[in-house]
C-alpha cells in the first residue's frame, strides 16, 4: 500500500484551515530537505504553511514544495513527505505527530516451545 502520511498531511492541512488557524510543518532536517539554514533550531524545522505565508504550495505524495520568504529573503522551500515529523496548528498545537519509521513486516509468530512464552493456556 502506499504511504498513509501524505493523505494525512493534505487532511489535517485542511481541517486546520477550516477551522481558521495556522498550519505548522515540524521536519526534519536532512541533506535533502531544502530550507534556509537559519530556519533550523534545536536540531528541528518548524514551517508556517498557511496561505499568508506561502506562494504555489504543493502537498504530493512524495514531496511538499512552496515559495517562501525568510527574514525578507525569497526561498524555494523542498521537503520530502518523510521528512515531515508533524503538523499542527500554531494556536493551540493540535493536530499529529507522525511515528518513527518502522518495518511494515507483519510481526511473527512466537515459538511454541519457547521458554518465554506466557503461562496462559487456552481451556476449552
Amino acid at each position: 500500500m502506499t504511504p498513509a502520511q501524505p493523505y494525512l498531511i493534505r487532511a489535517l492541512y485542511q481541517w486546520i484551515l477550516d477551522n481558521e488557524l495556522t498550519p505548522h510543518l515540524l521536519v526534519e532536517p536532512r541533506d535533502d530537505v531544502q530550507v534556509p539554514p537559519r530556519a533550523i533550531r534545536d536540531g528541528k524545522v518548524v514551517l508556517n504553511i498557511s496561505p499568508q505565508a506561502v506562494e504555489d504550495l504543493k502537498l504530493d505524495n512524495e514531496v511538499i514544495s512552496f515559495e517562501a520568504r525568510f527574514a525578507g529573503d525569497p526561498f524555494s522551500v523542498f521537503v520530502p513527505v518523510d521528512a515531515v515529523k508533524g503538523i499542527y496548528a500554531r494556536e493551540n498545537g493540535r493536530g499529529l505527530l507522525f511515528p518513527e519509521e518502522t518495518d511494515d513486516s507483519p510481526p511473527s509468530d512466537p515459538d511454541p516451545d519457547s521458554p518465554d512464552r506466557g503461562h496462559l493456556r487456552v481451556v476449552k
